[in-house]
């Protein structure tokens, strides 16, 4: 003679049933994520065929990693839809996100404890200072402060936001233990007090506002990006394109007409503008993966750019500090 039970689990059963303690069953049981068929006479709990499925994808859910109020939101959308959709998808971009993070930071500690490793015992204080200053994955966030120091008041945002893209570069994702020391001295460097009273800004703020300093940072990153080609070819600093484009940036924002003597003036109010060398070179450092020529930036595209100013209007070159 059969009973209602015959076709029904005890939580042991099912437990063995799905490679799980009881402990687990009764967890997910007591959270909801798991019902119960019914109970016993005696009060045990009982469970339908059903519950098998349902447990093993419970457990695929945190074997992915979502957590315990996710696997709930997938679970209530299958009941709802007869179907897994965008709960379960959300969670896993969610998680993928993090991961992403979690793999990024693990990278950023390899390559860290890789430089303190190979550093010999004069370096590794020092650097382990500057390691120290850091936040895991590292934030851009001290250096875009910087900027937005540096740049003109009340310059239109999006001008800003272009700016920028181009000024603070981007911590790699898989780092070399050189380029975590030199993203370590850039936060250090745009953190640290400016020499003299205020911040070096050069005499193109002044002289053309917030609307014209939009006007020929756009310009100049258009010249920036024709010179870095050229660099990536090796060549010298000459006239062309995109020594053009770079005196076009300032015509544009002085609202002046290009010719000779504009030039020359350029080149020698150029060449005595405060500058900012150090912070470029650790930014070539971040870009650039060791062993490989170093990639352009706006810093050595601008020096590009002004040495064939120079030479071409035979101005004396500018001097680096």
């Amino acid at each position: 003679m059969r009973t209602r039970y015959d076709d029904l689990w005890g939580i042991g059963e099912l437990a063995a049933r799905a490679g799980v303690t009881v402990k687990t069953v009764r967890f997910y049981s007591d959270g909801g994520l798991l019902p119960e068929a019914s109970r016993s006479a005696g009060g045990h709990r009982r469970y339908g065929s059903d519950a098998l499925d349902r447990l093993r994808l419970i457990r695929s859910l945190r074997t992915l990693g979502l957590s315990v109020p996710e696997v709930r939101r997938v679970l209530d959308e299958e009941d709802a839809t007869d179907g897994l959709g965008q709960a379960l998808e959300g969670a896993v971009a969610e998680r993928l996100r993090e991961l992403g993070t979690e793999i990024r930071s693990l990278r950023w500690r390899e390559a860290a404890l890789r430089l303190v490793q190979e550093s010999t015992p004069g370096e590794r204080a020092d650097r382990l200072q500057l390691i120290g200053g850091l936040s895991v994955p590292p934030s851009t966030a001290p250096l875009v402060r910087f900027w937005r120091g540096w740049l003109p008041p009340r310059m239109p945002r999006r001008s800003v936001d272009a700016f920028l893209d181009v000024a603070v570069p981007q911590p790699p994702d898989d780092p070399a233990p050189a380029q975590v020391l030199a993203f370590a001295r850039l936060n250090a460097l745009t953190l640290g007090p400016c020499p003299g009273a205020a911040q070096p800004q050069p005499e193109a703020h002044r002289a053309v506002g917030a609307q014209g300093a939009a006007v020929l940072y756009a310009g100049l990153a258009e010249a920036y990006e024709l010179a870095g080609v050229q660099l990536r070819r090796g060549r010298e600093p000459r006239p062309g394109e995109a020594l053009d484009c770079f005196v076009d940036a300032y015509t544009g924002a002085y609202g002046v007409r290009d010719g000779e003597q504009f030039r020359r003036g350029l080149a020698g109010q150029l060449a005595t503008d405060a500058r900012i060398d150090r912070y470029w070179e650790l930014v070539a450092e971040v870009v650039t993966e060791p062993g490989r020529r170093p990639e352009p930036t706006p810093g050595t595209a601008h020096d590009w750019l002004l040495a064939a100013l120079a030479a071409q209007t035979g101005t004396p070159p500018t001097t680096a500090v």
